[in-house]
């Protein structure tokens, strides 16, 4: 590896980058409810592998946490991208769903049923990884998540209908919401 920045495309960078997110998320894992932002890893495998890329991250970060998940699943491990979190939110992404097709489960409308998945992976995760787990440990949503299962849980009053907000597929390849008019305009 060079010892100062150079600057690569994703495509170059990506096997590189998976070994180093690898590293960073077993390093996360150690630690007892750590989690890491698409930013925080994304900046982290650029300094550790000394390959920087000028493309946003946006426009590649889903492959590399795609990646890393089928090396988890073809070592049987607990899935490290379930430590992967939005910094708005806390919440993994829908790049998480790859998690979910990879050990044949069911994908789900709802992205709480994502979230409750990938809480219950974490805490697989840490103790899988040596974190000081206690042993009543249950699984954590993080603070958004559990503030909508809440209300999801509480009595609802009748309201006049709202109309759905309409959002674009998410793309394959990598796993941006696509606009409604049809193609990636990440990946044509």
């Amino acid at each position: 590896m060079p010892d100062s920045e150079t600057y690569v495309t994703p495509k170059v960078a990506q096997p590189y980058w998976v070994k180093h997110a690898y590293e960073v998320l077993v390093e996360t894992a150690g630690r007892y409810n750590a989690v890491i932002t698409y930013s925080e890893l994304a900046e982290e495998v650029q300094r550790r592998s000394s390959l920087h890329t000028h493309s946003s991250m946006r426009n590649w970060i889903g492959g590399l946490v795609t990646d890393v998940a089928k090396v988890n699943h073809v070592r049987a491990e607990p899935p490290l991208t379930s430590l992967v979190v939005h910094k708005q939110d806390g919440q993994v992404g829908a790049g998480y769903d790859e998690v979910l097709r990879l050990a044949g489960e069911p994908l789900s409308a709802d992205p709480l049923d994502r979230e409750n998945h990938a809480a219950a992976a974490r805490l697989e995760c840490y103790r899988h990884w040596g974190a000081d787990v206690p042993a009543d440990a249950m699984p954590t949503l993080a603070p958004r998540a559990r503030a909508r299962e809440t209300r999801a849980q509480m009595p609802r009053t009748p309201r006049a209908a709202a109309t759905p907000e309409r959002r674009g597929a998410i793309c394959p390849t990598c796993f941006m919401e696509m606009p409604l008019s049809g193609g990636c305009v990440n990946c044509s």
